[in-house]
């Protein structure tokens, strides 16, 4: 786009949101401030490179589809991710999981697992002056083949999982440590049952006295950051999961721990931006995964959507911005995976500024003053408002392709590279 049109367009909506109280400089320079924490298992697919060619799944993990161009090593991965954030205005993180360390070719098993296997990630996030963000692996792996991970009755394999879990908090407080802003390390284990149990009382025991084990060793906030994240069900676990979203909150509170919230791991008919205010009561902060779940947890690629704008809308009422860590978890195969990444974020993005352009104090004075038909007026006039306009200017004064443009220039990578590979 040309940058006469895009200026022009901005002004136009800039005197447009004024006339609202909005000043749309402010909301721009806010959006700077929100990091998202790319996935990096879009790339690949779930693989992980703990095995040359490694395709994972199990616990619900699937990517389908067999799109050209996936990366097969960690080269790749990073010249792939290199490309996301070229395309992508203000500055993001990466989220890794622990089956994504240099390994050297040897068989390192995940009780294993140390600083050094992640090193390389963190020398290449400081040379791009962003944050790196961890995840325990307890899938796709022998112990995991029952079901139970840190709920096990197996006292061998409980074990294995409490140490792979100190591990990566180990490696997380690491990445937070040299890179001098703290990195997430979320924990999210795949343990339920298909048929009906008769101890879930025995099996969450287990989880709590893992996490207890697993939490004991203390780290300073500004390395490390916590969380614990439910799901409904998943493939294999339909009848109960042990670590259910009431396990988890009452965890959370109880050692204020951060909460993960995945759109995707709910009831069709729940809404996750109804949990922020209410979770937010209690802990210091929350860390939320942004997907699209079709069907429940599909994982298809974030779009802008009413479920997103609820989230996003309800941080910035909340005036929690500051509370709340974001990150992407979604992984289709079916389409080129450098767009996905760009749609995903771009979309997050553009929630995140639909929601600050909005004109708070009058909306809630219109509530206090029970004016309601004026503040579902004002709601739905904000709907048509230029705020694309606003988001083009804001990659525009990012250096990066606006609008369209970028659609031809993954084609151009998608040809010249994903489709050598």
């Amino acid at each position: 786009m040309k940058k006469e049109m895009i200026e022009k367009s901005y002004q136009l909506a800039k005197e447009r949101y004024a006339a609202l109280g909005v000043d749309t400089d402010k909301v721009i320079a806010e959006m700077d401030n929100i990091n998202i924490s790319l996935h990096c298992w879009q790339t690949d697919d779930v693989g992980g490179f703990e095995k040359a060619g490694s395709v994972l799944g199990g616990g619900g993990i699937q990517a389908t589809g067999n799109f050209p161009g996936k990366s097969k090593t960690i080269e790749q991965m990073r010249a792939d991710l290199d490309k996301v954030m070229s395309l992508l205005p203000g500055k993001q993180r990466l989220n890794l999981h622990a089956i994504y360390g240099e390994f050297g070719g040897e068989t390192v098993d995940r009780d294993q697992i140390e600083v050094k296997h992640f090193q390389g990630w963190i020398d290449w996030a400081k040379k791009r002056g962003i944050g790196l963000d961890f995840n325990c692996t307890c899938f796709s792996h022998p112990y995991a083949d029952d079901g139970f991970t840190l709920s096990a009755k197996n006292e061998k394999i409980r074990k294995f999982w409490v140490e792979h879990t100190k591990r990566c908090r180990a490696i997380a407080a690491e990445m937070g440590k040299q890179l001098g802003t703290p990195a997430v390390h979320n924990i999210w284990i795949p343990d339920g049952s298909k048929d009906t149990p008769v101890d879930r009382n025995g099996l969450r025991g287990q989880l709590k006295k893992s996490l207890d084990e697993i939490f004991a060793v203390k780290y300073p906030k500004k390395h490390l950051k916590d969380s614990v994240e439910s799901k409904l069900f998943g493939i294999g676990s339909e009848s109960m999961v042990v670590g259910s979203h009431d396990f988890y909150v009452g965890y959370a509170i109880r050692n204020n721990t951060m909460i993960t919230l995945d759109n995707g791991h709910f009831h069709p008919t729940e809404m996750v931006g109804d949990k922020i205010s209410s979770i937010l009561q209690f802990v210091d902060e929350i860390l939320l995964h942004l997907t699209r779940g079709v069907r429940w947890d599909s994982d298809h690629v974030l779009t802008f959507n009413d479920e997103l704008l609820l989230i996003t809308g309800e941080i910035v009422r909340c005036n929690a911005l500051k509370r709340v860590n974001v990150g992407l978890d979604f992984f289709d195969a079916s389409l080129n995976r450098i767009g996905a990444y760009v749609i995903g974020t771009r979309s997050a993005q553009m929630a995140f500024m639909y929601a600050l352009l909005e004109p708070g104090k009058t909306l809630l004075k219109f509530e206090d003053e029970g004016k309601n038909f004026e503040r579902l007026a004002l709601l739905e006039l904000l709907k048509s408002m230029p705020f694309g306009a606003v988001y083009d200017y804001y990659c525009m004064k990012s250096k990066v392709l606006v609008g369209q443009d970028y659609i031809d220039e993954i084609m151009k990578y998608e040809k010249e590279v994903l489709l050598k590979r």
